[in-house]
């Protein structure tokens, strides 16, 4: 049978009985562990620098290095997911997510540093992987875009409070009470998991991880135009999301004179449009469909990457301005994160866990390029983050405006 199959498959009676607010929070829970783990950390950056004496290549390599691990380990937690299940693959990652995060704080240098972000990569792409197959477990494409647009939100609120928490423990403790806050947290999700959160998967597949039907399984999801049309806007949107959390922390501390604390302020309110964009996608969802809010999301985000531009090439250092290119395209990453999430795994509710695994290590890898990228061209200046945020939002909108068109309501 094909793993596209869009058959109604049926749940187990703790997955049935599940109220729809805690999925909303276990959603914002388990993909809230993704800015949490990126964001909390980006105030101390330049005391991480410091404090262990690594050069910019190396810094930059922490955050590269963690998204990269993050998009390997789902290709092996997506199938794990699908043959023993959602709960099982959650407690493992959250158990090696919370061990990495310990040793981090304890690391003495830069290398070993890098290292145990990966192991954290690891385990954060359990939970994020269990979480975008868990909406296709319980809910329908259309019924799920609402649910994950309601999840996003509370992960909007996370991402909103994890950068000022961040500057307010960089200011108290340096870049490693950071480390120790992160583990603490995905230890408290675990917890929640364990409590509250019961297996949702309808089914295990027990050929989810040999490797012939697992290669087959990969290239037919990779095949469909439809799943494409959505990686490729989710992995488009976090390419430009990513210079925004990796390097503005260099531009608005070293070139607009900010302290970390007024930084992670910065960012927060940054999160506060992104959760303002995630309630517009959500009241358009009913009228323009998946596709359609796409659309309109391209819109803001072009218009974020291109002010943006025009201030780094203009050398315009008015910290209102710059934060207002940043809101636009954070608006409209609101409308492509929950879209996109549902949208490529929508046409595969036997395999959910495996497309959701596959979208996610095309986010990751296109997310290392940049990572690779920055680590070269970071300076501090207007101009690069102009030029980095510029890019992503224009392939974004031609995609939303283009391939999502033409694909995003494709069925098998």
């Amino acid at each position: 049978m094909s793993v596209s199959d869009s058959a109604a498959l049926p749940l187990n009676a703790a997955a049935r009985a599940l109220p729809p607010q805690v999925v909303v929070l276990a959603l914002a829970l388990l993909l809230g562990l993704q800015p949490i783990t990126t964001d909390l950390y980006l105030p101390a950056l330049p005391l991480l620098k410091a404090g262990l004496d690594a050069p910019m290549e190396r810094v930059q390599m922490t955050m590269a290095a963690l998204l990269l691990a993050f998009g390997a380990g789902q290709l092996m937690m997506g199938p794990l997911s699908d043959r023993f299940g959602r709960r099982p693959a959650l407690l493992g990652g959250l158990a090696l997510h919370a061990a990495g995060a310990a040793g981090a704080a304890l690391a003495g240098d830069i290398v070993v540093f890098i290292a145990l972000r990966a192991v954290q990569g690891v385990g954060l792409a359990a939970s994020v992987v269990c979480a975008r197959a868990m909406v296709r477990d319980l809910f329908e494409p259309h019924q799920g875009a609402t649910v994950m647009s309601q999840g996003l939100s509370g992960l909007g609120v996370i991402a909103f409070a994890s950068p000022t928490l961040g500057g307010l423990l960089a200011a108290w403790g340096g870049w490693r009470s950071s480390m120790a806050a992160l583990s603490l947290c995905s230890a408290a999700i675990l917890v929640f998991v364990l409590l509250k959160l019961p297996e949702t998967a309808p089914r295990r597949d027990p050929q989810a991880t040999a490797p012939g039907p697992l290669l087959r399984r990969l290239a037919e999801i990779a095949a469909h135009p439809g799943f494409r049309a959505w990686a490729l806007l989710v992995a488009s949107t976090y390419a430009g999301l990513y210079v925004l959390l990796a390097g503005t922390s260099f531009v608005y501390i070293g070139t607009l004179g900010m302290s970390p604390a007024q930084y992670g302020v910065t960012l927060a309110t940054c999160s506060l449009s992104y959760i303002a964009g995630t309630f517009h996608c959500r009241r358009l969802l009913p009228s323009h469909g998946l596709t359609g809010a796409a659309r309109v999301g391209g819109y803001f985000t072009l218009a974020g990457g291109l002010a943006m531009l025009a201030l780094g090439l203009g050398d315009v250092r008015s910290v209102p301005l710059v934060i207002g290119a940043q809101w636009l395209y954070s608006w409209g990453h609101g409308f492509h994160q929950p879209c996109g999430q549902v949208g490529a795994v929508a046409p595969f509710p036997r395999a959910a866990g495996t497309a959701s695994a596959l979208a996610g290590f095309i986010l990751a890898v296109v997310a290392f390029g940049m990572g690779l990228w920055l680590g070269r061209a970071l300076d501090g200046s207007l101009a690069m983050l102009g030029w980095g945020l510029a890019v992503p939002a224009v392939v974004t909108a031609t995609i939303a405006w283009t391939l999502v068109r033409r694909h995003g309501d494709a069925r098998p």
